[in-house]
């Protein structure tokens, strides 16, 4: 089993020396690093945590079951076919999959959730209709209750100022009566969600009756998470060579930053939406020393399961 090492994992309002902002309580902050080996960021551990967890995304419940008879191999060559890959270094969009595989193994790990939709697999084979949140996840919060979660995610260069307004007007516009609604029917509609041994036959009625179309988003929103993934490119860590304290000061410091000025442009441009307070919105940091390679390396693999 593949960890990486939690930096961060509070509420905003513990690690925030701003304590102006408002609301702050329905806000938590999940900081997680990757280890480095013989004086460099371990790679190879990355990799085989994004293709552990590919089938997740990649494959719906029953393709992931049915292959599984036939072994590993057709589980990541029918995944792998449903990738979008581009060959173009100039697509803003190449290695977006990264991201998306990434949150939805993090999802899995470190916030014990089920994978409803499969939204790589969705993409490939319905198109338009599966366009929304980057992961759409169920957690089971006891044998009566669930919550709701709908991802965004991102693979950047850097995360500066300018970047996180993009992240902030998508979390945004998923927030909108039509985009919950939206999500709300692929569940219902599409999902493997009557697939998962782990839902009891009440708990599965009471989800889908919840998350109906005739029901109010009012009744939805304070049981909806929002996770934010921002993988980028840091210049912390590719300066680094070994796990050290320091390195861990220096990214803690950088995310602790970096969150409070997420958060409060978050706040600024979303305070308006209808009971956001009542909303839960986790943004995940998680540094690398270069993108470049790691999209190189994962297309390179895909293309030999494809072939």
């Amino acid at each position: 089993m593949i960890n990486f090492e939690v930096l961060i994992n509070d509420a905003f309002s513990v690690i925030t020396n701003d304590k102006d902002l408002n609301p702050i309580t329905n806000k938590k902050v999940l900081s997680l690093i990757n280890t480095f080996e013989n004086g460099f960021w371990n790679y190879n551990k990355f990799q085989k945590f994004i293709w552990n967890n590919i089938k997740e995304t990649a494959l719906n419940h029953r393709e992931r079951n049915s292959l599984a008879i036939e072994g590993e191999d057709s589980l990541l060559t029918e995944a792998a076919i449903n990738l979008r890959l581009s060959e173009s270094e100039n697509d803003i969009g190449r290695g977006s999959e990264i991201s998306e595989i990434l949150l939805y193994g993090i999802m899995k790990k470190y916030y014990h959730a089920l994978p409803i939709i499969p939204k790589i697999f969705y993409k490939q084979n319905t198109q338009d209709n599966a366009k929304g949140a980057d992961s759409v996840h169920i957690v089971i919060e006891n044998e009566n209750e669930f919550s709701l979660w709908f991802g965004e995610s991102k693979f950047y260069n850097s995360i500066e100022n300018a970047r996180l307004d993009v992240i902030i007007d998508s979390v945004k516009d998923s927030l909108t009566l039509r985009k919950i609604k939206k999500e709300n029917m692929l569940i219902t509609n599409l999902s493997d969600i009557n697939d998962f041994e782990e839902i009891s036959t009440e708990l599965r009625a009471k989800i889908i009756q919840s998350l109906s179309q005739e029901q109010s988003i009012d009744s939805i929103k304070p049981i909806l998470n929002i996770p934010i993934l921002l993988l980028y490119e840091c210049s912390i860590t590719k300066e680094t060579t070994h796990l050290t304290e320091e390195y861990k000061t220096q990214i803690i410091n950088h995310h602790k930053e970096r969150a409070t000025e997420y958060f409060k442009r978050q706040i600024n441009k979303c305070n308006e939406v209808d009971l956001y307070s009542e909303i839960k919105f986790h943004i995940i940091l998680f540094p690398v020393p270069e993108k470049k390679p790691i999209v190189d390396k994962f297309i390179e693999k895909a293309q030999v399961y494809r072939n």
